[in-house]
């Protein structure tokens, strides 16, 4: 079980990263600080291209981070923004590729906690390795 204040340690990284967004076209800057299993944090930024199918948000960041690092479980994942935005849809499926039960924590600019949720709550129904025939 997570603390109030192991939440807002994530909450803290996510803003700090936060700053090192590259969003020149959306100027909407996205930070993400994801729990691994076992105890480290990886962080991670949007990433804003020209060629927009190509951006990668700052939770899919964090999670290619982890798992290029041989994490495959994950406890929580932090994420900051201007106003509390969610996930999007493709954050959601790839957070549900490792787990429904991953905890979901949205915070502002001042560490407050806006929303918290699992994967599993934001993508009801989710599409999961296990769906896929053998």
């Amino acid at each position: 079980m997570m603390t109030i204040e192991d939440k807002k340690k994530l909450l803290q990284i996510a803003a700090q990263v936060r700053s090192q967004a590259y969003a020149p076209y959306s100027c909407y800057h996205v930070g993400a600080a994801l729990l691994a299993a076992s105890g480290k944090i990886y962080d991670g930024v949007n990433i804003e291209n020209a060629a927009y199918p190509v951006t990668i948000c700052a939770e899919r960041v964090a999670v290619f981070k982890a798992v290029s690092e041989g994490e495959r479980e994950f406890i929580a994942i932090a994420v900051v923004t201007s106003n509390g935005g969610m996930p999007c849809g493709s954050c959601r499926q790839v957070l549900a590729e490792f787990g429904l039960n991953t905890l979901v924590i949205i915070g502002d600019l001042e560490g407050n906690i806006l929303k918290e949720a699992t994967v599993g709550e934001l993508l009801p129904g989710a599409f999961q390795p296990q769906d896929l025939p053998r």
